[in-house]
C-alpha cells in the first residue's frame, strides 16, 4: 500500500505571506502477515506560491479579504480545489501575530483552506517549524551534532536547537529586517520598532523618523542587533538589553553550540552576496544579512546551508506538522475532524495505582480545564503499557470511565491518546462500558504532553490510521 496526503502550509509573516502544497507519502512497512505499520516515508513539495507582502490595513488590522484572495488565486494556479486538501497548517508569525484581528484571520483561513487544516501561531512553534523546513533537524541527525537554526524574518528571529535529530530548546528575539523601514526613493526612515528605538536611546545612537540615512549611518544600530544575536547563541555574555529584546524566552545556553544555520528572508543575504540597492525592499534586511555574514555567527561557528531560506516556515508548516496514529486503534466514524482539543497528560504515578486511584487523578485534573465552572472538551493522554494483561486493560478502562464521568455527561466524544500500542483493545473495552452509545476515539503511537493541543483528521489508508497534528501553542 502506498497512499498520499495533500498538505497545505500557509504562513503570514511580518513581511510576506506565502503558501506551499506538499505531498506526504504513506506506506505500510510491515509484512503481509503482521500488524500494519504505516509511516510517512516521504515529503515532497509540489507547489510553491508567489510571495506577496502581508497586507495590513490603516488601522493595523490584517486585510483578511486580500489574504483570502491570495490563497484562492494560488489554489487556481496550482490546479487544486480546497476540498482536495487533507491536512496542513496556517500560521501567523512574527509581528503579524500581534495584530488586533490575528486570531480572527486564523480562524477564517482555517475553514477556507480545507476541512482539516490547523490554525497555529506563536514563537515556539514557529521556531520548530522553520528549523524543520530549513533542514536543521536532519543535519543534526546526519552529522551527530548540535545545531541552532535562526529564522530571521521581518519582525522576529526564531531559534531552535537540535542535537542528533532531537529538539532541545527554542527561543525568539525581536530582531528582524523590517524593524527599521526606509523609503526606497528618498532613503528616509519611515518606521522604527519600539524596542529598536529604545535600544538606540540606550546606546546613544541617532535614529529618528524622517531622517535620511546611508548604509554607514545604520551600521552601528545593525551592529547592536547582531551582537544580541551573538548573545542568544552563547558567543557573548548576555548584556543589559538582552532580556528586553527577548520575545518570550531565549535558549538555556547550557551547552556549546558548534553549528548554525539561517533561514527566513534575511538568510539569502547571509549566504550570498547581494547586488543593487540595499534599500530595494524598503527596510534593513539586506544590511542585516550582510552584517551577520561578517560576524562571529558565521565566522566562528560551522555554518550549514539551509534547505530553505525565505520559505522555511511555510515548507515546515506544509510538510512537518502532520503525523499519523498507530494502526491498531478504535474510533467511531462520525467523530471527525476534531480540532483544537487540549491535552490532559497523566503522570506515571497516576497510572501506577489502582483503577480507583486513576479515576480520582483524572477527575481532579479535569478541574484544570474548567472555565466559569464549565468543563471544556479534553483529550486524556496516557503512557500505557506494551502487551498489557487483561487485568491491566480493565484497570485503565474502569479508571478512565469513572474519572471522566463529568466529561461523559456532555455530548463530546471520548478521546484517549496512548503512547504505547494498546489503543484498539482499550478503546473497544471503553466502547463496551459506554454501551456502544458514545463516540470513542482511542489512538496510540502518538506522543503528547500537557500544554499541547491536538487535531485529528478523517481516517486514511483504508481506515487504518488517522492523521494528527500536535500543537504546542494554538495562539500566542
Amino acid at each position: 500500500m502506498n497512499e498520499h496526503l495533500l498538505s497545505v502550509g500557509i504562513d503570514m509573516g511580518t513581511s510576506t505571506t506565502q503558501l506551499v502544497l506538499s505531498k506526504l507519502h504513506i506506506q505500510n512497512l510491515a509484512s503481509s502477515f503482521s500488524v500494519p505499520r504505516l509511516v510517512i516515508t516521504d515529503k515532497e513539495v509540489v507547489y510553491r506560491s508567489d510571495i506577496c507582502f502581508t497586507p495590513v490595513l490603516a488601522d493595523n488590522r490584517i486585510d483578511m479579504e486580500q489574504i483570502q484572495m491570495f490563497v484562492q488565486e494560488q489554489y487556481e494556479k496550482a490546479g487544486i480545489r480546497k476540498d482536495e486538501i487533507q491536512t496542513g497548517a496556517v500560521i501567523i508569525t512574527g509581528e503579524t501575530a500581534r495584530k488586533e484581528n490575528a486570531n480572527e484571520v486564523l480562524l477564517s483561513l482555517s475553514g477556507f483552506a480545507g476541512d482539516f487544516v490547523v490554525a497555529t501561531a506563536g514563537p515556539d512553534l514557529e521556531s520548530i517549524i522553520a528549523a524543520k523546513g530549513a533542514g536543521a533537524h536532519t543535519y543534526s541527525k546526519e552529522h551527530a551534532t548540535s545545531i541552532v537554526n535562526i529564522d530571521i524574518g521581518g519582525g522576529t528571529s526564531n531559534l531552535a536547537l537540535f542535537s542528533e535529530g532531537e529538539l532541545l530548546d527554542t527561543g525568539c528575539l525581536d530582531i528582524g529586517g523590517r524593524l527599521i523601514k526606509v523609503d526606497r526613493e528618498s532613503h528616509e526612515i519611515t518606521y522604527i520598532a519600539p524596542k529598536i528605538k529604545q535600544l538606540a536611546e540606550r546606546r546613544g545612537l541617532e535614529l529618528a523618523l524622517g531622517q535620511r540615512v546611508t548604509p554607514a549611518d545604520l551600521t552601528p544600530m545593525i551592529g547592536e542587533m547582531v551582537k544580541l544575536l551573538e548573545e542568544s547563541v552563547g558567543l557573548r555574555t548576555p548584556g543589559d538589553f538582552y532580556d528586553t529584546i527577548v520575545t518570550n524566552k531565549g535558549l538555556k545556553l547550557d551547552r556549546v553550540i558548534p553549528c548554525i544555520s539561517f533561514s527566513g528572508g534575511v538568510a539569502d543575504y547571509i549566504y550570498q552576496e547581494s547586488t543593487g540597492d540595499v534599500f530595494q525592499y524598503g527596510d534593513i534586511g539586506i544590511l542585516l544579512g550582510r552584517a551577520i555574514a561578517e560576524s562571529p555567527l558565521a565566522r566562528q561557528m560551522t555554518v550549514a546551508r539551509s534547505a530553505e531560506t525565505i520559505r522555511a516556515t511555510v515548507v515546515g508548516a506544509g510538510s512537518h506538522t502532520t503525523e499519523i496514529s498507530g494502526s491498531t486503534i478504535t474510533y467511531t466514524e462520525e467523530s471527525f475532524p476534531i480540532k483544537n482539543i487540549p491535552i490532559l497528560k497523566l503522570a506515571l504515578a497516576d497510572e501506577s495505582g489502582s483503577g480507583e486511584e486513576l479515576a480520582k487523578a483524572i477527575s481532579d485534573k479535569l478541574n484544570w480545564f474548567k472555565l466559569n465552572n464549565d468543563l471544556q472538551r479534553v483529550a486524556i493522554a496516557l503512557e500505557g503499557k506494551n502487551s498489557p494483561s487483561f487485568q491491566e486493560v480493565q484497570k485503565y478502562a474502569q479508571g478512565l470511565y469513572q474519572g471522566m464521568a463529568e466529561l461523559l455527561e456532555r455530548e463530546y466524544p471520548l478521546i484517549v491518546i496512548v503512547h504505547h500500542d494498546m489503543a484498539k483493545v482499550l478503546g473497544q473495552t471503553l466502547y463496551g462500558l459506554l454501551g456502544y452509545k458514545k463516540d470513542v476515539v482511542c489512538i496510540d503511537s502518538v506522543l503528547v504532553d500537557n500544554g499541547d493541543y491536538i487535531d485529528i483528521g478523517k481516517p486514511i489508508a483504508g481506515g487504518k490510521v488517522l492523521p494528527v497534528v500536535i500543537k504546542t501553542l494554538v495562539f500566542h
